[in-house]
């Protein structure tokens, strides 16, 4: 945890930036966290529609609305919103709305299931995962993981198909390569995929559904 003041303002944040209280939150937070992400030093109508529809959408359901949810309500394309937010959805206008990504989990049961539910997986298979649901050791990470995931989530029909392995398997190459999550954006562009077909293969978004499946989390 950290602390810094702007406009004679205190703001704890954690240490990628994310403001550790929701509550906290204000315009000036924002306008700083442009100025730390190097994106114009003032912010348009089109930036603040979209910072105030995912706080109104987290005030109204706990969660974090996923990337799909805030483009359709917003009457953006995923490429309109990469434009304003350059840095991603999560680590752009999330972080600027002053939602963590442990924050966009809020209200959301995990229930984990045994592996012996699936017949796809043995019933001695075990992996420890996070309250999130989220692989702990991106190593342990299998496709027998990918599919039990698949099973426990909201794939249609609980099967991978080869369009949900090839961005899997994207996923972790680009991970095992930088050593970070790719955003939304650089994945649909290097998968040729757009947004709405995305949506479908993983309809429970991009981070928890594509992500988790992928056997990695945002940390």
């Amino acid at each position: 945890m950290s602390t810094f003041t702007y406009k004679n303002k205190i703001y704890e944040v954690d240490s990628k930036n994310f403001l550790l209280d929701f509550y906290h939150w204000d315009e000036d937070f924002a306008e700083w966290m442009a100025q730390q992400l190097k994106m114009p030093p003032k912010l348009t109508k089109e930036h603040w529609d979209v910072i105030y529809s995912i706080r109104n959408q987290f005030g109204e359901t706990g969660r974090c609305p996923v990337v799909y949810e805030t483009c359709r309500l917003n009457g953006l394309h995923l490429d309109d919103l990469i434009k304003f937010f350059p840095t991603g959805y999560l680590r752009g206008a999330c972080i600027m709305a002053g939602i963590t990504y442990k924050e966009g989990y809020l209200g959301q049961n995990y229930l984990p299931s045994t592996a012996e539910d699936y017949e796809v997986v043995s019933a001695d298979k075990t992996y420890k995962v996070d309250v999130r649901g989220f692989l702990v050791n991106n190593d342990d990470w299998d496709e027998y993981y990918a599919v039990y995931r698949a099973y426990d989530m909201k794939i249609p029909g609980g099967k991978l198909t080869d369009k949900h392995w090839q961005i899997i398997h994207y996923l972790r190459d680009s991970f095992k390569k930088n050593n970070t999550v790719p955003t939304i954006s650089k994945t649909c562009e290097a998968n040729d995929i757009e947004l709405e077909e995305l949506e479908k293969l993983f309809p429970d978004g991009y981070h928890r559904g594509a992500v988790k499946i992928a056997g990695l989390r945002v940390r």
